[in-house]
């Protein structure tokens, strides 16, 4: 049923505020506490000319790996959160030539960052590390390594 959840609250992100996620269509395999799992297809859409996923692609997966955890925080929180990711660093490692699961393995730390922006009105910067495999070639094998650093910061709630 969670799953299900946050497959509606992926479809509504994509659909309402951030229009290219929707294209990409990604789905949720994995969601705890410790790690986020995230699917994106390779297809028409997701490919380049080389036939394999494209760059643009693989950075919303690699976003979505980290932010989908602080959507859900977001949205069950009772203080307004706002984030973005403040710098990227990319290392691809071998082709992405099949559907691309985007790992985060870091949730906890990531949850620690969301619970810590409510209590201080200070902006926080971390860094975050996530992963991509490709399971259906190797889903041992690295296809590309992130770092991102997630900004959080508490907002004062609307009135």
């Amino acid at each position: 049923m969670q799953k299900k959840v946050e497959e509606l609250a992926l479809t509504a992100i994509g659909g309402l505020m951030i229009p290219l996620v929707g294209i990409v269509t990604p789905r949720v395999v994995e969601m705890s506490e410790t790690r986020t799992i995230l699917k994106i297809p390779l297809n028409f859409l997701t490919r380049n000319h080389l036939k394999v996923m494209y760059f643009g692609a693989i950075n919303i997966g690699a976003e979505l790996s980290i932010a989908m955890l602080a959507f859900k925080f977001t949205r069950e929180s009772e203080h307004r959160i706002d984030f973005l990711f403040r710098d990227y660093k990319i290392n691809f490692l071998k082709r992405a030539d099949g559907d691309v699961h985007f790992i985060c393995e870091e949730n906890e730390a990531v949850l620690a960052q969301l619970r810590e922006s409510e209590t201080t009105d200070e902006r926080l910067n971390r860094t975050y590390k996530a992963y991509a495999v490709v399971p259906s070639v190797d889903p041992n094998v690295h296809v590309a390594e992130f770092e991102l650093t997630l900004s959080t910061k508490r907002r004062p709630k609307k009135s």
